[in-house]
Protein backbone atom coordinates (compact mmCIF):
# COMPACT_ATOMS: atom_id res chain seq x y z
CA UNK A 1 0.00 0.00 0.00
CA UNK A 2 1.76 3.14 -1.24
CA UNK A 3 -0.22 5.78 0.60
CA UNK A 4 -1.10 5.85 4.25
CA UNK A 5 -4.70 5.47 5.26
CA UNK A 6 -5.95 8.58 7.02
CA UNK A 7 -8.02 7.44 9.99
CA UNK A 8 -9.93 9.73 12.32
CA UNK A 9 -10.01 8.79 16.02
CA UNK A 10 -13.14 9.82 17.93
CA UNK A 11 -13.09 9.59 21.71
CA UNK A 12 -16.58 9.12 23.12
CA UNK A 13 -15.63 10.46 26.54
CA UNK A 14 -15.33 14.10 27.54
CA UNK A 15 -13.79 13.32 30.94
CA UNK A 16 -10.26 14.64 31.47
CA UNK A 17 -8.99 11.42 33.09
CA UNK A 18 -10.88 9.12 30.72
CA UNK A 19 -9.67 5.55 30.28
CA UNK A 20 -10.91 5.76 26.70
CA UNK A 21 -8.90 8.90 26.01
CA UNK A 22 -5.87 7.00 27.34
CA UNK A 23 -6.54 4.16 24.91
CA UNK A 24 -7.02 6.66 22.05
CA UNK A 25 -3.70 8.35 22.90
CA UNK A 26 -1.96 4.95 22.84
CA UNK A 27 -3.13 4.10 19.32
CA UNK A 28 -0.41 5.84 17.24
CA UNK A 29 2.31 3.76 18.93
CA UNK A 30 0.31 0.56 18.33
CA UNK A 31 -0.84 1.25 14.79
CA UNK A 32 0.75 -0.39 11.76
CA UNK A 33 2.77 1.94 9.51
CA UNK A 34 -0.07 2.06 6.95
CA UNK A 35 -2.24 4.12 9.32
CA UNK A 36 -2.00 7.85 9.89
CA UNK A 37 -4.19 8.63 12.91
CA UNK A 38 -5.73 12.04 13.59
CA UNK A 39 -7.73 12.87 16.74
CA UNK A 40 -11.20 14.22 15.94
CA UNK A 41 -12.32 17.59 17.26
CA UNK A 42 -14.41 17.45 20.41
CA UNK A 43 -18.18 17.31 20.17
CA UNK A 44 -18.51 18.78 23.69
CA UNK A 45 -20.15 22.03 22.57
CA UNK A 46 -22.59 20.58 20.05
CA UNK A 47 -26.12 21.67 21.01
CA UNK A 48 -28.62 18.95 21.84
CA UNK A 49 -30.10 17.85 18.53
CA UNK A 50 -33.54 19.33 17.90
CA UNK A 51 -35.12 19.26 14.43
CA UNK A 52 -36.82 22.62 15.11
CA UNK A 53 -33.42 24.22 15.78
CA UNK A 54 -31.99 22.63 12.64
CA UNK A 55 -34.90 24.02 10.60
CA UNK A 56 -34.50 27.48 12.14
CA UNK A 57 -30.72 27.88 12.02
CA UNK A 58 -29.30 24.96 10.05
CA UNK A 59 -26.50 22.64 11.08
CA UNK A 60 -23.93 24.36 13.36
CA UNK A 61 -20.51 25.10 11.86
CA UNK A 62 -18.66 22.92 14.41
CA UNK A 63 -20.94 19.97 13.55
CA UNK A 64 -20.28 20.54 9.84
CA UNK A 65 -16.50 20.62 10.48
CA UNK A 66 -16.73 17.37 12.50
CA UNK A 67 -18.67 15.72 9.68
CA UNK A 68 -16.25 17.04 7.05
CA UNK A 69 -13.36 15.43 8.97
CA UNK A 70 -15.22 12.10 8.99
CA UNK A 71 -15.95 12.35 5.26
CA UNK A 72 -12.29 13.20 4.50
CA UNK A 73 -10.97 10.20 6.45
CA UNK A 74 -10.44 6.77 4.95
CA UNK A 75 -11.82 5.22 8.14
CA UNK A 76 -12.87 6.01 11.70
CA UNK A 77 -11.91 4.54 15.06
CA UNK A 78 -14.33 5.23 17.90
CA UNK A 79 -13.02 4.63 21.43
CA UNK A 80 -15.85 5.11 23.89
CA UNK A 81 -16.99 4.34 27.42
CA UNK A 82 -20.31 2.80 28.32
CA UNK A 83 -22.80 4.99 30.17
CA UNK A 84 -25.80 3.25 31.73
CA UNK A 85 -25.28 0.19 29.51
CA UNK A 86 -25.29 2.28 26.34
CA UNK A 87 -23.71 5.07 24.25
CA UNK A 88 -22.62 8.24 26.11
CA UNK A 89 -25.14 11.02 25.46
CA UNK A 90 -22.62 13.42 23.94
CA UNK A 91 -21.40 10.89 21.40
CA UNK A 92 -24.94 9.83 20.50
CA UNK A 93 -25.91 13.48 20.07
CA UNK A 94 -22.94 14.02 17.70
CA UNK A 95 -24.01 10.99 15.66
CA UNK A 96 -27.59 12.25 15.61
CA UNK A 97 -26.38 15.59 14.22
CA UNK A 98 -24.18 13.79 11.68
CA UNK A 99 -27.17 11.77 10.49
CA UNK A 100 -29.08 14.95 9.59
CA UNK A 101 -26.77 16.22 6.87
CA UNK A 102 -27.83 15.50 3.30
CA UNK A 103 -24.48 13.77 2.64
CA UNK A 104 -24.29 11.62 5.78
CA UNK A 105 -20.65 11.57 6.91
CA UNK A 106 -20.70 7.97 8.16
CA UNK A 107 -22.37 6.51 5.03
CA UNK A 108 -20.09 3.79 3.63
CA UNK A 109 -17.31 4.83 6.04
CA UNK A 110 -15.30 1.96 7.57
CA UNK A 111 -15.63 2.18 11.36
CA UNK A 112 -14.00 0.15 14.12
CA UNK A 113 -14.97 0.28 17.80
CA UNK A 114 -12.96 0.03 21.01
CA UNK A 115 -14.01 0.58 24.60
CA UNK A 116 -12.48 0.73 28.05
CA UNK A 117 -14.38 0.42 31.31
CA UNK A 118 -13.69 -0.39 34.95
CA UNK A 119 -15.90 -3.49 34.96
CA UNK A 120 -15.83 -7.00 33.55
CA UNK A 121 -17.55 -6.32 30.21
CA UNK A 122 -15.24 -3.49 29.14
CA UNK A 123 -17.97 -1.49 27.40
CA UNK A 124 -19.47 -4.37 25.43
CA UNK A 125 -23.07 -3.20 25.78
CA UNK A 126 -22.13 0.26 24.48
CA UNK A 127 -20.42 -1.29 21.47
CA UNK A 128 -23.56 -3.28 20.66
CA UNK A 129 -25.74 -0.15 20.78
CA UNK A 130 -23.21 1.99 18.90
CA UNK A 131 -22.92 -0.67 16.21
CA UNK A 132 -26.73 -0.52 15.75
CA UNK A 133 -26.79 3.30 15.58
CA UNK A 134 -23.97 3.43 13.03
CA UNK A 135 -25.44 0.63 10.94
CA UNK A 136 -28.67 2.64 10.74
CA UNK A 137 -26.75 5.43 8.98
CA UNK A 138 -24.94 2.93 6.72
CA UNK A 139 -21.45 2.94 8.22
CA UNK A 140 -19.36 -0.07 7.22
CA UNK A 141 -18.83 -1.75 10.59
CA UNK A 142 -15.65 -3.74 11.19
CA UNK A 143 -16.24 -7.05 12.98
CA UNK A 144 -13.35 -8.96 14.53
CA UNK A 145 -11.12 -8.92 16.40
CA UNK A 146 -12.92 -6.81 18.97
CA UNK A 147 -11.28 -4.68 21.68
CA UNK A 148 -12.88 -4.45 25.13
CA UNK A 149 -10.49 -3.11 27.76
CA UNK A 150 -12.06 -4.50 30.93
CA UNK A 151 -10.81 -3.66 34.44
CA UNK A 152 -9.26 -0.58 32.84
CA UNK A 153 -7.97 0.81 36.16
CA UNK A 154 -5.57 -2.13 36.31
CA UNK A 155 -4.39 -1.64 32.72
CA UNK A 156 -3.94 2.13 32.59
CA UNK A 157 -1.47 3.92 34.87
CA UNK A 158 -3.46 6.26 37.11
CA UNK A 159 -0.71 8.90 37.28
CA UNK A 160 0.44 8.99 33.67
CA UNK A 161 -2.71 7.84 31.85
CA UNK A 162 -0.54 5.38 29.91
CA UNK A 163 -1.89 2.04 28.72
CA UNK A 164 0.45 -0.46 30.38
CA UNK A 165 -1.14 -3.86 29.79
CA UNK A 166 0.79 -5.79 27.12
CA UNK A 167 -1.99 -8.29 26.22
CA UNK A 168 -4.33 -5.32 25.65
CA UNK A 169 -1.73 -3.60 23.48
CA UNK A 170 -1.32 -6.82 21.48
CA UNK A 171 -5.09 -7.10 20.94
CA UNK A 172 -5.25 -3.48 19.75
CA UNK A 173 -2.35 -4.13 17.34
CA UNK A 174 -4.22 -7.15 15.93
CA UNK A 175 -7.42 -5.16 15.52
CA UNK A 176 -5.69 -2.23 13.81
CA UNK A 177 -3.81 -4.54 11.42
CA UNK A 178 -7.09 -6.21 10.46
CA UNK A 179 -8.79 -2.81 10.12
CA UNK A 180 -6.17 -1.78 7.53
CA UNK A 181 -7.24 -4.74 5.37
CA UNK A 182 -10.93 -3.96 5.95
CA UNK A 183 -10.49 -0.31 4.90
CA UNK A 184 -8.56 -1.37 1.81
CA UNK A 185 -11.39 -3.75 0.83
CA UNK A 186 -14.06 -1.08 1.28
CA UNK A 187 -12.10 1.42 -0.84
CA UNK A 188 -12.13 -0.83 -3.93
Amino acid sequence: MADKLNVLVICGSLRKGSYNASVARALPALAPPELALTPAASFAKFPIYNADDQTATGIPADVKAWCDAIRAADGVIIVSPEYNWSIPGGLKNAIDWASREKDIAFKDKPVVLMSAAPGLLGGGRMQYHLRMALTAIEAQMFGKPEVFVNYAAKKIDEKTGELTDEPTKDMIKQQLAAFVKFVAKTKR
